[in-house]
């Protein structure tokens, strides 16, 4: 009780005004989750409300920080052969639609860089095959460390990575799956679902984790079909809706809008 009061009085306290505040409390992991997008009088947050901040927090033993609007996130794209949806985020993020900064591309294949080009971004090409699966890992977080990638993307990067590579990118690793999960995970999954005739096909923007497609879901998409629909037909309709869902995904973690609760996520409006 009284947590939202403790927030606005504390926000009052420092002479800011809340622009925005979504809250909810989940009685089934007994977990609270708050988002306050505020503003002060200056450019610089006034003094003290950091300290009060995490007073707040310890009494509370809560995981809390404050993020700038807009700033954006600094991200690394992971691709294999399709582009779809690499050029979907891109695209948004230049036109100013999607606060973050991509920071270069990785992948196993070369298939893309010369496409990739124009874009004018560096693109690292680290192969892997069974053998060499643990060097190229080893690879991918030099390069995450030497780009200072915050978020990494799997944008159709299709190489399963190790538990230790998901565990350690826990929470910071966003992979598009083309299917509505939970049903038909692995691969095929469009030949899958046409082999079940389903009616709505879908493609799930998760968090990576140890268990494949398994993480914790952040938006879906999905959209009707019918019995004329081939596999063909919805490999095509899907990359739109794996394009979408992945966008929708990573604007709403660079905008510090999800929460991860117990293998699910809480996910704010804007």
């Amino acid at each position: 009780m009284g947590l939202v009061a403790i927030l606005a009085r504390l926000m009052e306290r420092h002479g800011c005004f809340i622009a925005s505040s979504r809250t909810f409390g989940d009685p089934a992991t007994e977990q609270f989750f708050a988002r306050l997008v505020f503003q002060s009088d200056s450019d610089e947050l006034p003094d003290g409300l950091m300290a009060d901040l995490a007073g707040v927090a310890a009494d509370l033993s809560a995981e809390w920080g404050v993020h700038a609007v807009g700033q954006p996130v600094r991200t690394l794209l992971m691709v294999s052969k399709s582009d779809h949806c690499a050029n979907t985020l891109h695209y948004a993020a230049r036109r100013g639609e999607l606060p973050i900064d991509i920071v270069g591309i990785v992948s196993n294949h070369r298939t893309l860089e010369a496409g990739f080009a124009h874009w004018g971004l560096p693109f690292f090409h680290v192969p892997v095959t069974a053998d060499t699966k643990a060097e190229a890992e080893t690879r991918l977080f030099d390069l995450i460390a030497e780009t200072r990638a915050d978020l990494v993307v799997l944008a159709r990067y299709m190489q399963v990575l190790s538990n230790e590579a998901c565990t350690r990118l826990a929470g910071r690793c966003i992979n598009i799956h083309h299917s509505f999960l939970p049903s038909f995970k692995g691969a095929r999954p469009y030949h899958q679902a046409h082999a079940r005739g389903v009616k709505v096909i879908g493609a799930s923007a998760h968090y990576v984790t140890p268990d494949l497609d398994e993480g914790p879901i952040i938006t879906q998409v999905t959209e009707g079909i019918d019995h004329t629909f081939s596999p063909t037909d919805m490999i095509e309709l899907g990359r739109h809706l794996e394009g979408a869902a992945l966008l929708r995904a990573v604007k709403a973690h660079s905008e510090r809008r999800v929460f991860i609760n117990a293998g699910k996520t809480v996910v704010f409006a804007r």
